[in-house]
């Protein structure tokens, strides 16, 4: 007969709650980090905008051009926000930066990928096929920057 819940459910339960409440912070802290991300996510992809409808509008540059450049852009603005505002990194940017532009070049990619496959294939005008495209990368994004280039 096995004696590991031989304890009482009351005497059990400030343990569960503890472990619950620590749960519920985590994912509290989480949603609070994710909103600072998005809001940084939301200067950089201002960055980016205005690239890409400069150089559409103005310099008649094609729109997947446009948005990888208007990307590399807001990269730029992100890494510096990221790293003293939503995760307060204390990394060397000998360290930090690398694995950000790794994360960074990986979300250009699938910018690029996505914006050709949304304008090209699907043909949806190049501003709408941008919305899905940063909100697919945004995700990316943060998931990466959060596991790998930030995590203390």
């Amino acid at each position: 007969m096995s004696h590991r819940h031989t304890q009482a459910p009351a005497q059990r339960a400030p343990a569960a709650h503890a472990k619950q409440y620590s749960r519920a912070k985590s994912l509290g802290e989480t949603a609070a980090q994710f909103a600072k991300f998005a809001t940084v996510g939301a200067i950089g992809t201002l960055a980016h905008y205005t690239v890409l409808i400069v150089a559409v509008e103005l310099w008649k540059t094609d729109a997947v051009l446009a948005s990888s450049a208007g990307a590399l852009t807001g990269a730029l603005v992100n890494y510096a926000l990221n790293y003293s505002f939503t995760f307060a990194s204390d990394k060397r940017h000998r360290d930090a930066l690398p694995r950000f532009l790794l994360v960074a070049g990986v979300g250009f990619v699938l910018n690029g990928l996505l914006m050709a496959m949304i304008t090209g294939v699907f043909q949806v005008m190049y501003l709408l096929a941008q919305l899905a495209t940063t909100l697919l990368v945004l995700i990316w994004n943060y998931v990466g920057n959060r596991l790998w280039t930030f995590r203390h």
